[in-house]
């Protein structure tokens, strides 16, 4: 008999699995996300991903400002719930609604848990430099991604790899992984592993102020850096042309060999000194423009090997 489940998320990475779930044949109660957020140069209020998918599937969708207290714990313990699903929902589930559904709630969370708890747990992955990493399907508790283990699918991560393509293919692996757990549940034989209590890390949020590039840092750290961070914030420089000083985020690059003063434009190809070893840009984005191949903005900017980015 199929399970009645209340998904919670909000972002794109949470929609592959609510189609997966849905297309398994499990009866999807209702869907929780978060409230319409201003956006787009008219800052009309927009809703999230997830809450577009649920209603196109005609699933009944809440978004609550809060999830806490009484009134909010009896409206989730009307749905009648067996399982919870929450992927990247965005609040902190209360024990109220943590103990609501049968069998509690399970959580897809982007890494290979004890390592990187928290809220950015892909963008800092590449940004540390992380060989690997994984999709995990773990039962909530009360602690920030402490619960249990049921599930893992791990996938290596590329030397040149961004957030952006991680993200992606994480988001396909983990739908597939909790559509897997799901049946488990059902047939009664999901089982579950506590976390090791080493190598515990957290995946703090991506605060805008590391964006911006030091080029005396090493060509792998800068590179690990505005890799994570692709496409957003986006790791950023600043090119002076004239008496005009323009942004320049870096999209796409690898390591190669060079060296110079950090900053210093090596070639034509956007190769770029840094405190040790070089970066060659492959994908940038000016202000106000659509990303491009480095190597074409270098040229609009009429920057030449000798020029400095800072």
């Amino acid at each position: 008999m199929p399970l009645k489940i209340v998904f919670m998320g909000t972002p794109d990475f949470s929609v592959p699995t609510l189609d997966a779930i849905h297309a398994a044949g499990h009866a999807i109660v209702a869907v929780y996300s978060q409230p319409p957020r201003p956006a787009g140069r008219g800052m009309a209020l927009t809703p999230s991903p997830v809450h577009r998918r649920a209603e196109a599937l005609g699933i009944p969708v809440l978004t609550p400002l809060s999830i806490k207290g009484e009134d909010a714990a009896a409206t989730f313990r009307a749905h009648g719930a067996d399982v919870g699903v929450v992927v990247a929902y965005g609040l902190l589930l209360p024990e109220s609604i943590l103990a609501a559904p049968r069998f509690g709630c399970l959580n897809l969370h982007g890494s290979k848990l004890p390592r990187w708890r928290g809220a950015a747990p892909i963008q800092r992955a590449i940004m540390a430099g992380d060989l690997s990493t994984a999709v995990e399907v773990m039962r909530m508790e009360k602690g920030l991604d402490t619960g249990p283990v049921a599930m893992t699918a791990e996938t290596a991560i590329g030397p040149d790899e961004t957030t952006l393509d991680l993200h992606d293919r994480l988001a396909g692996l983990g739908a597939d992984l909790m559509v897997r757990a799901l049946a488990a549940l059902e047939a009664g034989t999901l089982g579950f592993a506590p976390q090791a209590d080493d190598g515990v890390t957290y995946a703090k949020k991506i605060d805008k102020a590391e964006a911006r590039i030091d080029w005396t840092r090493p060509a792998k750290e800068i590179h690990d850096g505005a890799r994570g961070l692709s496409p957003f914030p986006g790791a950023w420089c600043e090119v002076a042309t004239g008496d005009r000083v323009d942004r320049l985020k870096v999209l796409r690059s690898t390591v190669v060999e060079g060296s110079g003063a950090p900053g210093a434009i090596l070639d034509a190809e956007g190769t770029v000194a840094c405190g040790t070893g070089a970066l060659r840009l492959v994908e940038v984005q000016r202000a106000g423009a659509k990303p491009q191949p480095a190597k074409q903005a270098l040229a609009a900017l009429k920057l030449a090997p000798g020029d400095r980015l800072l």
